[in-house]
């Protein structure tokens, strides 16, 4: 299975000077909904170099293919994943999924640095997701109270790994159902960089990480033989230099 692994334009967070200002679902910036439009742009119709042979490392015959083929686009139920989603959604006629394990390591929560300690959120609502997203498609699992259960609070790193690991395996059952792809999850650097272990059977650890930009692609290949084969990793060549972020 051909898979892309993208994430979130920026987000308000992202850009915040003074990170007590954050809010638990950010929206996208200016500049992130600027990134999206190229990286929609770009996955939809621009020519980009393809490796024609497969598996051997050694071999380096490339042709030019425009745009990427997605034939499935994936997104966690968070704003600025939704968000750019869905303009990646637009340009190539796919509509987005939103599978909720792809959300960042933490959940909806926000740490208010006084008596009200860390509080979790529910997130965006089935009805709040339909009329501010209209093209995506939501499963049970997003209903009229959110998401997300503000009694968990924020969830704790070891969570989130078993999440990534509970990803990964639903991936590789994608893979023996048949699926080849492109497919494409829009996600967040926190779980990008869990689920990349996970895939790459890597404990998880401070001594090996994995940084995205904003809109970056990394893609991977999955095989039926439970053969990984890492194409390439945060890859920003839609975005001019003055957009990167």
């Amino acid at each position: 299975m051909e898979l892309y692994i993208i994430r979130h334009a920026q987000s308000s967070n992202n850009a915040l000077l003074n990170q007590t200002d954050r809010v638990c679902d950010p929206p996208l910036t200016d500049l992130g909904r600027k990134q999206a439009k190229r990286l929609a742009h770009h996955l939809a119709t621009e020519p980009h170099p393809e490796q024609v042979h497969g598996r051997d490392p050694e071999e380096t015959a490339v042709e030019t293919v425009q745009g990427y083929g997605i034939k499935r686009l994936y997104c966690s139920a968070m704003h600025r994943s939704l968000e750019t989603a869905t303009t990646v959604g637009d340009a190539i006629g796919v509509r987005p999924e939103v599978f909720v394990d792809l959300h960042e390591n933490g959940g909806i929560f926000l740490n208010h640095r006084d008596e009200r300690g860390v509080r979790g959120y529910p997130g965006m609502t089935r009805r709040e997701i339909e009329s501010e997203f209209p093209s995506a498609i939501i499963g049970d699992d997003v209903d009229d109270t959110g998401w997300w259960d503000p009694a968990r609070g924020q969830e704790d790193l070891p969570s989130c790994h078993g999440r990534a690991i509970r990803v990964a395996r639903e991936l590789w059952r994608w893979v023996d159902a048949g699926e080849t792809g492109p497919v494409a999850l829009v996600s967040h650097a926190g779980f990008m960089e869990a689920l990349l272990k996970a895939l790459f059977e890597r404990l998880p650890g401070a001594n090996l990480t994995f940084y995205h930009l904003n809109t970056a692609i990394t893609r991977v290949d999955l095989e039926p033989d439970r053969e990984l084969l890492i194409r390439y990793l945060n890859r920003v060549p839609h975005l001019p230099q003055d957009l990167v972020s």
